[in-house]
């Protein structure tokens, strides 16, 4: 049973990809690592031998500790968190807790190298509308709430991939692209192995606003307007990456929370 410092996978797997939710932090040791590369989504891999020196960075955040089994490691992690005005829990069970519940895990073998901060650093084209905002969400939220994002022009995204180690997507002839009918944000839930059903049912959204479809879901209409707007509204191209973290958040819930709700207008009655 939970305690007021633990939280089961169940309860965890809800806040994952929201848009307040904790930071995440793997603590498992080099070894468990290597014997099974992936991560929960949205985690960070930290060392719990050096707490002391990283733990500071996340005081007043709420963080949620795992490791192999949620023992030893992540309670001492947590705990010297606490310390540290960390609001610090551990996740009950762990890693392997978490894989025995059959939760999605991300492949972290598809990640490209992370910088001299840990981050990946991913590069696409100039003045996004569909995929190449959904993606970073994406990322964000489910694979690394580090990365960062680089957009340049079109012809140049591969020179500058290459010059500031950047993965490029989006583009042609490159492994984070379009795949027959699929676009890249399918690519990534499907690569990453995180194809939870919220997502799929986002991915058939974002593949009919960005391929012209609009006949796979009703609602790819509507994200393909709002994602034309958001383009017009900022010249800035992070500045439209941050305004459109929010709309996909709000796709994201609707996905997993609220696609049996409707709203019915009252009915006008003509008086007598």
């Amino acid at each position: 049973m939970s305690s007021y410092t633990t939280i089961s996978s169940e309860k965890m797997a809800r806040l994952i990809g929201t848009a307040n939710a904790p930071v995440l932090i793997d603590v498992r040791t080099d070894e468990d690592f290597a014997a099974d590369r992936r991560l929960i989504p949205g985690s960070i891999k930290l060392s719990h031998e050096n707490v002391p020196d990283w733990g500071a960075n996340f005081a007043g955040r709420s963080v949620i500790v795992s490791c192999l089994r949620g023992e030893k490691l992540a309670q001492g992690t947590a705990a010297w968190l606490r310390q540290l005005g960390v609001q610090a829990e551990t996740l009950e069970g762990g890693f392997e807790g978490w894989k025995a519940a059959k939760l999605p895990l991300v492949d972290t073998r598809k990640l490209p190298p992370r910088d001299a901060k840990g981050r990946t650093v991913w590069i696409t084209r100039a003045r996004p509308k569909v995929d190449r905002i959904a993606c970073p969400w994406l990322i964000r939220r489910f694979v690394d709430p580090t990365a960062v994002f680089l957009f340049v022009a079109p012809s140049e995204v591969a020179a500058v991939g290459q010059r500031f180690n950047a993965a490029p997507f989006d583009i042609e002839n490159v492994f984070w692209s379009h795949r027959g009918e699929l676009c890249t944000f399918d690519v990534m839930i499907e690569e990453f192995g995180i194809a939870a059903p919220a997502l799929l049912r986002l991915a058939t959204l974002v593949r009919g606003a960005d391929t012209g479809r609009p006949d796979l879901a009703p609602e790819a209409p509507g994200l393909l307007a709002a994602s034309l707007g958001l383009s017009r509204m900022y010249d800035d191209d992070l500045e439209q990456l941050e305004a459109g973290m929010l709309l996909y958040d709000a796709f994201y819930r609707w996905c997993r929370d609220a696609t049996s709700e409707t709203h019915n207008w009252p009915t006008n009655k003509t008086k007598a």
